[in-house]
């Protein structure tokens, strides 16, 4: 089985915004400017390929999760996965270096892997991340695959299926003296976060302890993509950058030994202090698909595949052992 991938909302803006925050072409050890064979060493010291030509890795068709599928989808013969990366985020989806046009990244890998399982072919769709949700709710998209972190408030609405585990990061630049040791270290200092996202909850959260325990609060700073964290970052304008652990992983990889070195000085979970954090792809509630999209991600866990998407990467520290439906999340009140 082989999937065909189509990209509705082209984003270039994301190719400067790469170079920007990651130097990705230039400056960084282990890029070329081939454009079929262009690399960039990750964090791990692996080399990631940033080009068009991906090679991705389509499972073979899964007889049992396909069987769990509405007959409807069936039908349908596609899945239809959104990724909600607005301007896009690397390694997630974010546009190829040789070729704007195609999107990559480890979301898009992981709806290869889940689309190919289920026998269907991949039609995938990049839009914001409101209209990640907003689309799933109106039955624009079937799934979305875009490092959303399970909620108890967002089990109210969806269902998940998990595929990794959920770290965020606190990034700073390299001459930086900031320390992080939980919430409190970020009394008085200004950071960046993403709007609507479950790291924004979590500073919202530190921020309101703070100012109820009589100590300086947290000054939130909201951008509309990573190029502008990064440029208010190297300028001074923000003390740090609170996000998912993976783009700040990816990041500190690609700008290391440039002027604008970034350095990640605290990671917590994505669920809170008493919970690993899990992503998960997500559903409408009660869609009927959860199931199969749960059975799929099984099949690619026992087959190895989803260990070479996380390798391919360099996320194999946030592998999970299995796919779980609707574990626990986020508490709607963590304290």
């Amino acid at each position: 089985m082989t999937t065909r991938t189509t990209t509705r909302h082209r984003l270039p803006a994301l190719v400067a915004a790469i170079a920007l925050t990651g130097s990705v072409l230039a400056g960084c050890g282990g890029a070329t400017t081939e454009s079929t064979t262009a690399s960039v060493t990750g964090a791990a010291g692996q080399q990631l390929n940033l080009t068009s030509k991906q090679n991705r890795i389509v499972p073979a068709k899964n007889e049992a999760a396909a069987s769990l599928l509405p007959q409807a989808i069936r039908d349908r013969g596609t899945l239809r996965v959104a990724h909600g990366s607005g301007a896009g985020n690397a390694p997630f989806y974010f546009p190829a270096t040789d070729d704007e046009r195609v999107f990559i990244g480890d979301e898009s890998d992981i709806a290869h892997l889940i689309a190919g399982a289920l026998g269907l072919k991949l039609e995938e769709s990049n839009t914001s991340w409101e209209g990640l949700f907003l689309g799933i709710d109106s039955g624009q998209f079937d799934l979305g695959v875009s490092n959303v972190t399970v909620t108890e408030a967002r089990k109210q609405k969806y269902d998940f299926a998990t595929y990794r585990k959920d770290d965020l990061a606190v990034e700073v630049q390299d001459s930086s003296t900031f320390t992080f040791t939980d919430g409190n270290s970020f009394s008085g200092k200004t950071v960046a976060v993403g709007s609507g996202t479950n790291q924004e909850r979590i500073l919202q959260r530190y921020d309101t302890d703070l100012r109820a325990a009589g100590k300086p609060g947290i000054t939130i700073k909201n951008y509309q993509d990573n190029t502008g964290v990064y440029a208010a970052l190297a300028s001074g304008q923000i003390d740090a950058y609170f996000g998912p652990n993976p783009i700040s992983a990816f990041h500190v990889a690609q700008t290391r030994g440039t002027p604008n070195a970034t350095k990640i000085v605290g990671r917590v979970s994505g669920a809170g202090s008493t919970l690993q954090g899990l992503i998960g792809a997500t559903t409408r509630k009660d869609s009927g698909i959860i199931r199969a999209v749960q059975a799929a991600l099984e099949s690619t866990i026992r087959s190895g595949d989803y260990a070479k998407v996380l390798q391919r990467w360099g996320l194999e520290a946030e592998a999970v052992p299995a796919s779980e439906i609707n574990p626990p999340g986020l508490p709607i009140t963590d304290k």
